[in-house]
């Protein structure tokens, strides 16, 4: 993957220090492997960060992020910032897709929603469509943790891949140079 690209993106550990929401984590948020880029941490760090994306915990996704960035060693401001995937924009129609998904697959009728947080709404129509909206939830975690993984992973070693090939020409064609520069320094 881009490591410059993902590196304007991503926070500073001294932004970080400041964010009072990771102080649960102690010294351990600021380990050095958590914020080293590779291909497993940044793999990993978008797993992390879309699987929880789209479990609907709207105040606990970043915390759960953090803690398994730190368990799994990956990508700690990668993991935490794809969560805001979901976002107060987003999250009505990700969430809606997941029930959708999710009455298609238990074959459940599905019934007009219009999402509200409230507490009213939590307690009647939630309650009516847990089933749907849960597994449709998890399948867009799994499913959209996995892409985000194997598109990292693909794309870094094709980057790879493809700066090893270039260093190989320019050193091939510098090899192919030299010997014509002796030659004529001979004559």
């Amino acid at each position: 993957m881009p490591k410059h690209t993902l590196r304007k993106f991503m926070p500073t550990p001294a932004a970080l220090r400041s964010n009072k929401t990771l102080s649960f984590l102690g010294e351990w948020a600021y380990e050095g492997n958590l914020w080293h880029l590779n291909r497993y941490s940044a793999s990993m760090g978008f797993f992390v960060g879309l699987f929880m994306a789209f479990i609907p915990l709207p105040a606990g996704q970043m915390i759960i992020a953090a803690a398994m960035a730190v368990w799994l060693r990956c990508n700690l401001p990668i993991a935490v910032s794809l969560v805001w995937v979901t976002n107060p924009l987003t999250m009505p129609a990700i969430f809606f897709f997941a029930y959708e998904l999710g009455a298609l697959l238990l074959d459940v009728p599905t019934r007009p929603l219009q999402f509200e947080l409230s507490t009213q709404w939590l307690s009647k129509t939630l309650v009516a469509i847990w089933q749907p909206f849960l597994l449709g939830c998890a399948l867009f975690s799994i499913g959209f943790g996995a892409l985000g993984y194997f598109l990292v992973d693909v794309v870094w070693k094709l980057q790879v891949r493809h700066k090893w090939r270039v260093r190989q020409a320019q050193r091939t064609a510098k090899n192919q140079e030299q010997p014509l520069k002796s030659r004529d320094n001979e004559s």
